[in-house]
């Protein structure tokens, strides 16, 4: 066989293998280049309901379910906070508040905004949402190889006598973030007992109470959660909220207006620095205060597995990870609410998994329809959402 009938057996190959890989590889870059992204603050392509295959009627049905629905405490949430948590010791507001907006909220489907209503710029407290925030800065933590693992005990990053007792030292992060460390002490004040006491009387000191080992019980508990804002900040080294905005909000493109407060008396002095250990929710007070536009950009984030444009954020692993059911509560994951048993929301995709907070502001991420929906003010969620998944076609 000549020189150049080999030569061009060898080209011919060549393209096959070419080829083939071709139809391999341009598929998924196609597929990664489709995914719309919004820019920055301001700006997200918007698109009727019905060209992303859904029923316009149904869309509007839903948002003026969440309008009539909206919740019906005072504005004033100062005063609310108080007369809600009005049975529980150690009840002082010590963190701020403001006066609360009307109802309003956004419908993401596909990447593009297929609905907004009411003031979606307007800065308001979210309340529990914030745990979700705290969380997700535990996330960074972990990828940073910060935190090694999360069943390591906190006993082993935090030595300042707060996981020294022999029912604390057996705590770990899992444990704080799925709410289910049951730890005894107090903090800021606040004493672990104190939030949400049930059938406890006020006067009842916290050694007379059953301690459950941790990870057997699960207890929706600020101070807890508090606990784990100020044992990040002493893993991190850095004030909370700079970090999120370095690693999340900025690269989200998120607005600057949004701020994470802690209390009056939460400040610690570390590295010679004056820094605020923040609150993981409005309990008393602080919290997250953001507007419903930054809420989507946050929730988009997690409906794309942490990834924005080209940057992995935060780790898929991460997102598998705050997704798993805690065994004390299913419902439960790391300070995000699941859907797998579909008692808080049965209408709802059982896949699908949310930020909640007081007086009814949601983080809706439903990953098997590509959609998002944010609700401030609205209690109403399930039969909202209802009617979102019932418009699509």
């Amino acid at each position: 066989m000549r020189s150049n009938e080999i030569m061009c057996i060898r080209v011919f190959r060549g393209s096959i293998i070419l080829i083939l890989l071709l139809s391999i590889i341009t598929p998924h870059v196609l597929s990664a280049q489709s995914v719309y992204y919004p820019g920055k603050w301001g700006e997200w392509e918007k698109k009727d309901p019905s060209e992303v295959g859904m029923d316009p009627a149904l869309i509007e049905q839903a948002v003026k379910l969440a309008i009539d629905s909206e919740y019906q405490g005072s504005k004033d949430l100062a005063h609310q906070v108080a007369i809600s948590f009005a049975n529980e010791p150690y009840n002082s507001i010590v963190g701020p508040t403001k006066e609360r907006g009307s109802q309003n909220g956004i419908i993401v489907k596909d990447g593009y905004i297929i609905k907004e209503w009411g003031d979606t710029k307007r800065i308001d407290m979210t309340f529990s949402v914030t745990k979700s925030y705290l969380s997700t800065v535990a996330g960074l933590a972990l990828d940073k190889g910060m935190i090694r693992d999360v069943h390591d005990f906190v006993k082993d990053y935090v030595r300042d006598g707060k996981f020294d007792s022999d029912h604390n030292s057996k705590i770990t992060w899992e444990h704080l973030l799925n709410q289910s460390s049951d730890w005894s002490g107090v903090l800021w004040d606040k004493p672990d007992w104190a939030d949400r006491p049930g059938r406890r009387r006020i006067g009842d000191k916290g050694n007379e109470r059953e301690l459950f080992e941790p990870g057997t019980k699960y207890k929706y508990n600020d101070v807890r959660v508090n606990l784990l804002a100020y044992s990040l900040l002493m893993v991190m080294r850095e004030p909370l909220p700079e970090i999120l905005r370095e690693e999340i909000m900025d690269p989200i493109g998120a607005s600057p207006t949004w701020r994470w407060h802690g209390y009056k008396n939460s400040w610690v002095t570390l590295d010679g620095q004056h820094i605020q250990s923040v609150s993981g929710g409005g309990h008393w007070g602080g919290g997250f205060f953001i507007c419903t536009r930054d809420h989507a950009r946050f929730g988009y984030l997690f409906l794309r597995n942490g990834k924005w444009k080209n940057e992995q954020l935060i780790s898929e692993r991460w997102i598998e990870l705050l997704r798993q059911p805690s065994p004390a509560n299913p419902s439960y994951g790391y300070m995000w609410w699941l859907n797998t048993d579909k008692k808080r929301l049965p209408d709802a995709t059982e896949s699908a998994f949310y930020a909640a907070g007081f007086g009814g502001n949601y983080i809706y991420v439903d990953q098997e329809h590509d959609l998002l929906v944010v609700l401030r003010w609205c209690p109403a969620v399930n039969d909202v959402v209802k009617l979102v998944l019932e418009s699509i076609k």
